[in-house]
Order: C-alpha cells, then sequence, then structure tokens
C-alpha cells in the first residue's frame, strides 16, 4: 500500500528515482545553506555600505558593489534551493 503522506507523484517511485530525489533535496539543502551564509556575509557589508556610499568619490564604491553581489547570490541560491527542496522531506 502506498504511503498516503507523500504526494501523488512520489508513491510509486524506483529505488533510483528515490535516490536521484534525495539528492536533489540535498543540493537544494546545500543551495539554503550557502543562501543563509551570504546573508550574514550581507549583514555584515550593510554595516559599511552607508559609509562607502557617503564618502567614496565618484563610482568608487567597493563595498557596495559586494553588497549587491552578496544579494544576487542570495537570491539566486535562495529561490533555486526552495525549488530544489520542493516536496515532502525523507524521514531519517
Amino acid at each position: 500500500m502506498a504511503n498516503t503522506l507523500l504526494p501523488p507523484e512520489e508513491r510509486n517511485l524506483t529505488p533510483d528515482q528515490v535516490e536521484a530525489l534525495d539528492k536533489r533535496r540535498d543540493l537544494g539543502h546545500t543551495l539554503l545553506v550557502i543562501a543563509g551564509q551570504f546573508t550574514v556575509i550581507a549583514t555584515v557589508l550593510l554595516l559599511w555600505v552607508g559609509q562607502d556610499l557617503t564618502y567614496s568619490p565618484g563610482w568608487a564604491h567597493p563595498m557596495a558593489y559586494y553588497f549587491i553581489i552578496a544579494l544576487c547570490i542570495i537570491a539566486v541560491c535562495g529561490v533555486t534551493g526552495l525549488a530544489l527542496r520542493r516536496g515532502t522531506p525523507r524521514i531519517d
């Protein structure tokens, strides 16, 4: 009998498909961890962005650029990680 707690598309998977599903979810979890770590880095960078934008001349704003790059990494890794982690998590 199929496990009714699983979504219908995951009830009749072969062992190879289950292994691929676990690898996909593990990669999604890894990307979410990376996004979380870059969130901490972006929080620290935020402390310097205002000062960098105020006192750096012209287009020389390295902290602002690093902050923007960190936000892009957070967005890409976070959205991709959430997409890969969709579905019911396995129970260890």
